[in-house]
């Protein structure tokens, strides 16, 4: 079984685009999926598309948050709800291309988790300047090898979820958390494309702030984390 988790809040103006994409993607490659899509309490008429779209998709499952949580909350009650071996996220406000999801797929038949790179970001000067500086913090910081860990298109094997500690804002440091516990991580580079409606959620300061603190927290627990191998001796 193959689970999409998308993150929705606010994106009435792009979700049925980007279901029907995933949708057209998904269906042909002929195996068993659901796509779980999580509204974050949502105040415009996402909810209500949503719920449509589900009559006649009945690969379709929503989830629908009492209070706003953010990305990482949403992400987190998706893989709660995910009955796949395979998971795979993307975000829900179009500029992740789905069409890249079985180079991200066929990725994993040599590793636990597959990580999208954006070869080319269509976003703004600012956000990619933003992004730019909390990545350079980010890689000094904890000595991290990887390039976009901003990008939601990623697949995971279930067991890579399961050793990975879930908090506020984790979205941006699996790849890490991943590598931490001894899991085989590579990168991808994927589809990026602008935005095709609705507004970024995430200001130019949103995201270097909530970065840059961040990064104590899990410097923190990169010191505390248990990684403790052992081998059953055999009789």
């Amino acid at each position: 079984m193959l689970s999409i988790v998308i993150p929705f809040y606010n994106e009435e103006a792009v979700a049925e685009g980007v279901l029907t994409e995933i949708l057209g993607v998904i269906r042909p490659l002929e195996r068993p999926f659901e796509v779980i899509a999580v509204d974050d309490a949502s105040t415009d008429g996402t909810p209500r598309l949503l719920t449509r779209l589900r009559a006649s998709n009945p690969e379709l499952r929503i989830l629908r948050a009492a209070r706003r949580g953010g990305q990482s909350a949403a992400l987190s009650a998706g893989f709660k709800a995910a009955a796949g071996e395979i998971i795979v996220t993307l975000d829900g406000d179009g500029q992740n291309d789905p069409a890249s999801i079985p180079a991200l797929l066929a990725a994993l038949q040599g590793a636990d988790l597959a990580a999208g790179v954006r070869a080319q970001r269509r976003d703004t000067g600012w956000k990619r300047f933003s992004s730019r500086v909390a990545n350079a913090c980010r890689r000094r910081a904890l000595d991290d090898p990887f390039r976009d860990v901003g990008c939601g298109l990623k697949a995971f094997r279930r067991e890579v979820l399961e050793g990975i500690p879930h908090f506020k804002n984790m979205h941006r440091y699996f790849p890490l958390l991943a590598l931490w516990q001894g899991f085989r991580v590579v990168e991808v580079e994927v589809g990026h494309r602008p935005r095709a409606g609705g507004t970024s959620k995430y200001g130019t300061w949103d995201r270097l702030t909530a970065g840059l603190a961040d990064l104590r927290g899990v410097k923190w627990l990169k010191k505390r984390l248990i990684r403790y191998p052992v081998e059953e001796m055999k009789p």
